[in-house]
């Protein structure tokens, strides 16, 4: 071998051309060779005759350069690389690999498929930035706080309308619960939180960002100063009477553990939404129902501490009651009261000043007073205020009627006035 195809050998390989050179030259002895380059003195025997036959090129094992037995062959490589580009453009090699063992029974390695990926331009390896994180220690117990928040994301890549992900995730065991809803809102939030309820159980806390729907930001009422607490919003209301915990992030930074599994959604769940043909909602919703088992199955860990922190929920505990609008109105002499721009009829004659109405995630009105339904009707149209007849004439008082000496301040009249008529 030439100095340049010397140049071109690794380390470790030079060391040993150097020792065997000193075996041959009656330097070392072949055990202390051996010693030296961890073989054995049989083997230092082999490289020396290779090294004599052939000179520097027989310190390189006679394998080196030859094609593995084991190797897919360029027909087989070809096949895959068609399949990729086929049925899973855009999937990384892991995804991909994952989808190829699955659906066409094919076994690759991930770093066999990255490298074909990459040498064909259909992959480019990122670059991994490290930025300084405070760590914060998982919660102990299942069930000791869940991550919540929405994902806005183009998750049916223009096959349906855009749509938003309300994600769950149990800080303590990183299981996942998730739905697709058109927007991300009181409503959404309210019937999302319902299901994860009935699923799995009331938590201890919620951890959620500072939006609209999950913090008030208006300013508190008179009530709510009097009573020394911030205005809710409709959300944190309901936590509130299932007696969970709210705590608002001030970044999303905070909430990490939530941003990361949007971030792998929005790659993973995206394809399998590609790969179901997921038009709308409600067929988005049915994969995800398909999804999340397996996903939950495969990323899930077991929390440090036993038992789960979730609280069952009771038999008298009537979650229509607390996932609903709660306003309080005003009732008027002729028991009416206005909601929402629209005029009812309270049939029931009562004491109350103030009638609760709650209105369903359905659309369906309660009015409510002091925990009693009361009946109601709708009123659809107005009635008509009496008009003066054709030609007749506005009567007005003269300025000595006793009318005029009533007084708007006090609602009485002066009597004390002296009468000039």
């Amino acid at each position: 071998m030439n100095e340049k195809g010397i140049l071109t050998m690794g380390h470790k390989d030079i060391k040993r051309l150097h020792v065997i050179q000193k075996v041959i030259e009656n330097n070392l002895s072949q055990v202390q060779a051996g010693q030296m380059l961890g073989l054995s003195d049989r083997q230092v025997r082999r490289m020396v005759r290779r090294v004599e036959a052939h000179g520097a090129a027989g310190i390189k094992h006679a394998s080196c350069g030859q094609r593995s037995r084991n190797a897919i062959n360029e027909r087989q490589k070809e096949k895959i690389l068609r399949i990729y580009h086929g049925k899973y453009p855009g999937f990384g090699p892991t995804l991909a690999r994952e989808k190829l063992l699955e659906l066409d029974k094919i076994r690759i390695s991930r770093e066999t498929l990255r490298k074909w990926l990459i040498g064909k331009g259909s992959w480019q390896a990122k670059v991994k930035k490290r930025a300084h994180r405070q760590w914060r220690e998982r919660k102990s117990h299942c069930g000791q706080m869940v991550q919540m928040d929405g994902s806005h994301h183009d998750w049916l890549e223009g096959r349906g309308p855009k749509l938003v992900l309300m994600g769950y995730i149990d800080d303590a065991t990183n299981r996942i619960y998730a739905r697709f809803y058109p927007y991300e809102g009181t409503i959404p939030a309210m019937d999302s939180f319902k299901r994860y309820v009935r699923r799995y159980g009331v938590p201890i806390s919620v951890y959620l960002d500072r939006h609209t729907t999950y913090k008030n930001s208006g300013q508190p009422t008179l009530e709510d100063q009097l009573a020394g607490q911030e205005r809710l919003s409709e959300f944190e209301r309901v936590l509130q009477e299932l007696g969970v915990e709210v705590i608002h992030a001030n970044t999303p930074q905070a909430k990490g553990r939530i941003e990361r599994l949007f971030k792998t959604l929005q790659d993973r769940l995206v394809k399998e939404l590609r790969l179901s043909r997921a038009q709308n909602m409600e067929e988005a919703n049915a994969c995800l129902d398909q999804y999340l088992p397996q996903f939950n199955k495969r990323f899930s860990m077991t929390a440090i501490g036993q038992g789960d922190l979730h609280r069952p929920l009771t038999k008298g505990m009537r979650l229509e009651k607390i996932f609903c609008f709660k306003r309080q109105h005003r009732l008027r002499n002729d028991f009416t009261i206005v909601h929402q721009r629209q005029l009812y009829q309270i049939l029931e004659r009562t004491g109350a000043t103030a009638v609760e109405v709650r209105e369903n995630l359905d659309g369906a009105i309660r009015m409510v007073f002091n925990g009693r339904d009361l009946r109601y009707k709708k009123i659809d149209q107005k009635p008509e205020v009496a008009k003066p007849k054709p030609g007749s004439k506005r009567r007005i008082p003269a300025q000595r009627h006793p009318w005029r000496r009533y007084k708007q301040e006090t609602g009485h009249f002066n009597f004390a006035e002296k009468r000039t008529f």
